[in-house]
């Protein structure tokens, strides 16, 4: 058997209420003035407010322009509001691109020269020092589990969408407070939580020895067949949304063992500057397809996956997937997302040098990954 190294480094607070945490948790980490960090949605749902309420007497400045898909440029922003509001910390509410753009904001402001010589593609694991301030993520989606992850995905100012990943990176400490996922709109509740399911599916695919991932993997996506349509069709139902929140953390924890495929394709068509594509909706559209190809490399783990799920170890999970896409509202192609033929030139190409792309359980190359984008259009 081969030697497996395996980490698990993240500090949580989780449960209705948890917010309540946010001053104690300042404190504990020595910051004083932080930056909160958030998005125009967020802070017309309130949540914002809530963030800068339960800081108490630690308020700070707030940036709030971080766009879907979080970009070099919007780092640069926070990162001159930090610096000019003398901040020592970093907050982050919202879903993963919030929580994202912080941990490159904190990366930036202690080292120097553009966020691309740290991405992972370029061999800047190894460059990225533990020399950072704290961040404090706050998910309002259960979907990314970027509260509990050691990367951060930002599209670059050449256009490239990359992972910027370190144990470095880890958010001091998770607030996991489900009562924030409440008000979410059943599409958004929808596409967050499918991005949680993607995960536990690819991390458990991904071939690397990690027994500990793969459990937590299955156990996620056992709550994700369990609380997901509920959660769309009620988005008051608290246990559901407790249970979804629980099954994004836990992707995200087991996706330290890698992902594959369908998050190559989604990181490269996120970096589409034209149509903002929501990247749980891309990993929903692509999945079935990378569960096809995959198909004959992975053994008795398909089987294993439909078992999780409450269903017969038969299923055709590539089917299950595009039907349970259509019961909870989301798009069935690429094309109807607004992907046409001319926006895939380049794409493929990216999609085989991201950092995903080695742990997919297949080896995929370019014209693997056109043929696939193809068949999603």
């Amino acid at each position: 058997m081969s030697i497996t190294t395996i980490s698990y480094l993240t500090n949580v607070t989780f449960g209705f209420g948890a917010l309540a945490r946010l001053k104690d948790t300042l404190a504990q980490f020595g910051i004083a003035r932080p930056l909160l960090v958030t998005d125009a949605g967020v802070v017309a749902a309130g949540l914002a407010a809530r963030a800068r309420a339960a800081m108490g007497d630690r308020d700070g400045p707030v940036f709030d322009g971080v766009e879907t898909n979080p970009t070099e440029a919007a780092a640069r922003a926070a990162l001159a509001v930090y610096r000019d509001q003398r901040c020592d910390g970093l907050v982050a509410i919202g879903g993963g691109s919030p929580i994202d753009l912080a941990k490159a904001v904190g990366l930036m402001a202690t080292h120097d020269g553009p966020l691309g010589g740290y991405a992972a593609v370029a061999g800047g694991v190894a460059r990225i020092r533990p020399d950072m301030p704290p961040v404090i993520a706050i998910p309002t989606t259960a979907g990314t589990g970027a509260e509990v992850g050691r990367a951060a995905v930002i599209v670059l100012d050449d256009g490239r969408k990359v992972g910027l990943i370190s144990p470095y990176l880890f958010p001091r400490m998770a607030i996991c407070d489900p009562e924030l996922s409440l008000g979410l709109p059943p599409l958004l509740t929808a596409a967050t939580g499918m991005d949680a399911f993607a995960h536990c599916v690819e991390t458990y695919l991904a071939p690397a020895v990690n027994p500990p991932a793969d459990a937590i993997a299955l156990d996620g996506l056992a709550r994700c067949g369990v609380a997901l349509e509920r959660a769309v069709a009620d988005g008051s139902d608290r246990e559901a949304r407790w249970e979804m929140m629980m099954a994004a953390m836990e992707g995200a924890m087991a996706f330290q063992k890698g992902l594959g495929a369908v998050h190559a394709m989604s990181h490269a068509l996120g970096s589409l500057k034209a149509l903002r594509l929501h990247h749980g909706t891309l990993n929903a559209v692509l999945l079935p397809e990378v569960l096809r190809f995959n198909a004959s490399v992975v053994g008795a783990k398909y089987p294993r996956l439909a078992s999780a799920l409450g269903l017969p170890a038969a299923t055709d999970l590539a089917a299950w997937i595009e039907g349970l896409n259509r019961r909870i509202g989301l798009p069935a192609s690429l094309g109807a997302m607004g992907v046409r033929e001319e926006h895939l030139a380049g794409l493929p190409e990216m999609a085989e040098k991201d950092h995903t792309s080695p742990t997919n359980p297949r080896k995929a190359v370019a014209a693997d990954y056109l043929r696939m984008m193809r068949a999603c259009l």
